[in-house]
């Protein structure tokens, strides 16, 4: 109920009457008053005035299960939220919920991720009320070989969410970091669960340094956040919502073909190594050329001195020539 009653005092431009509420919920006056200082608890800046009722003054910085639900306006991503203030990995967590049943379009969150995996092994932490950290559940009905697809999806949709939530310039380094001015701001995992021709399910992690202030120095000319490139801290939890709605787009359009060739050109447009020189470190054979964009199934077309070569993400691992982009 505390998620109806944030919607429906957002929905408002003056105040709410508890009376309203009421009638709304089918609950009584002291319900809507216990629940009310609940979120007062929380950190919600709520105003109560005799006569007149309820008005929301402030929204605090949470990702709680109650704050996410009150702005959703996805069809079905999101339709179940998991949400725990730490996890270990919210990837591990959501392959648990799969196992247990969860439905397609299950989201977990977590304020603080402890022990999150990146790709090749690396560890991803998300300090505490300092970053994003979700995954998206997802049963889709496609072929598993089609499935690494959704990681360039994934991209595309937090590159828009950000630049939508703070209007700063992104970009994405192929297949799946996100770059601002040259500095990793965001990266996405997906793992799956298969059999041979059918998708038992997958998840599609995502990280994303929000108010970071700092990095350690190994780190420093690769990493960045939101924070330190716009100035400001922003809402997290209406970033995600932005970036919910932006991939459940992209899906949507990916079922009609199981692959990206109503959207590679826009994504495309997004790549910061797109006409620039690459070095394509591939454990079984190293090469340079200049990346030109992807195909129709995500894979990077790069040109050698010899040949025109196709490079599919997995353990590969694609660096400017002369830096990380």
């Amino acid at each position: 109920m505390k998620a109806k009653i944030l919607a429906a005092l957002r929905a408002s431009d003056g105040y709410v009457s508890g009376q309203d509420l009421c009638g709304q919920f089918g609950v009584s006056r002291t319900a809507i008053w216990k629940a009310i200082n609940q979120l007062k608890q929380s950190g919600y800046e709520i105003e109560a005035v005799q006569n007149r009722g309820y008005h929301i003054v402030s929204i605090p910085d949470i990702l709680s299960e109650n704050e996410l639900r009150s702005i959703r306006k996805t069809k079905w991503l999101g339709d179940k939220i998991y949400y725990e203030p730490v996890s270990e990995s919210t990837n591990t967590k959501a392959m648990q919920l799969a196992e247990q049943g969860a439905p397609h379009g299950t989201i977990v969150v977590t304020d603080h991720q402890i022990n999150g995996r990146g790709r090749r092994g690396r560890i991803w932490e998300t300090e505490e009320g300092a970053g994003i950290a979700m995954t998206f559940l997802l049963r889709p009905k496609i072929d598993p070989n089609n499935a690494s697809m959704l990681t360039l999806i994934a991209a595309m949709a937090v590159a828009r969410g950000i630049e939508d939530e703070t209007g700063l310039k992104v970009g994405i380094k192929w297949p799946n970091d996100i770059i601002i001015n040259r500095k990793k701001v965001s990266g996405i995992l997906t793992e799956m669960s298969a059999q041979a021709d059918y998708v038992n399910h997958i998840v599609v992690g995502i990280g994303i340094n929000v108010h970071m202030e700092e990095f350690p120095e190994e780190l420093q000319n690769t990493a960045t956040s939101i924070f330190l490139e716009l100035g400001v801290k922003i809402n997290r939890a209406a970033l995600i919502e932005r970036i919910c709605e932006y991939f459940e787009a992209y899906f949507d359009v990916f079922l009609r073909t199981e692959d990206l060739s109503a959207m590679a050109k826009q994504y495309d447009a997004y790549m910061v190594n797109r006409n620039q020189p690459v070095k394509v470190l591939d454990p079984k054979d190293t090469y340079e050329g200049t990346a030109r964009g992807i195909t129709t199934r995500g894979e990077l077309l790069v040109d050698t001195w010899e040949c025109r070569r196709l490079v599919s993400s997995g353990e590969v691992s694609v660096r400017g020539l002369y830096g990380y982009v």
